[in-house]
């Protein structure tokens, strides 16, 4: 039996480049992902981290970085209990350019069976890639508060 996966897919009016530039640079992610700081140096091997409001939300490591097609790393919750001790996971990022868009493929996978992280990705996700699109074809992305996420500890 396989394990619970999430998939998200999307087209951008966007560049590979930009849309790379979007994923990986903490000016850009604090417009889009909840003020979120994302840090690495993306070399494979390398530490990944999430920081929302000076606080770690998630870490990782980098498992494959190539720019500006895939981008993948290992994700694990640290902020809240019910989460912390679930296993690590793993997010992969597909950029495909078709003309003047980006195909954007998110897979998130590795969850076991009843996971309640796989349950927060799942609401969270679709914003988080709301406003990342918005904010590549228009230059805002919208607010969507935390807490209509259910998840209030991050406000």
């Amino acid at each position: 039996m396989s394990k619970p996966e999430f998939v998200y897919v999307t087209y951008i009016e966007t560049t590979p480049e930009k849309l790379w530039e979007a994923l990986t640079s903490s000016a850009f992610t604090r417009q889009y992902w909840f003020d979120t700081e994302v840090r690495s140096d993306w070399k494979v091997g390398s530490p990944f981290a999430l920081v929302m409001g000076g606080k770690v939300t998630d870490t990782g490591e980098i498992l494959e970085a190539d720019r500006p097609r895939r981008l993948s790393y290992t994700f694990k919750h640290e902020l809240m209990e019910e989460m912390r001790n679930e296993a690590a996971t793993k997010v992969v990022f597909t950029l495909a350019p078709y003309g003047n868009l980006v195909k954007l493929t998110v897979t998130h996978e590795g969850f076991t069976t009843g996971s309640k992280l796989l349950d927060g990705i799942s609401k969270g996700w679709p914003a988080i890639l709301s406003g990342l699109k918005s904010l590549l074809e228009t230059g805002k992305a919208p607010t969507i508060p935390p807490a209509a996420l259910g998840i209030e500890g991050f406000a």
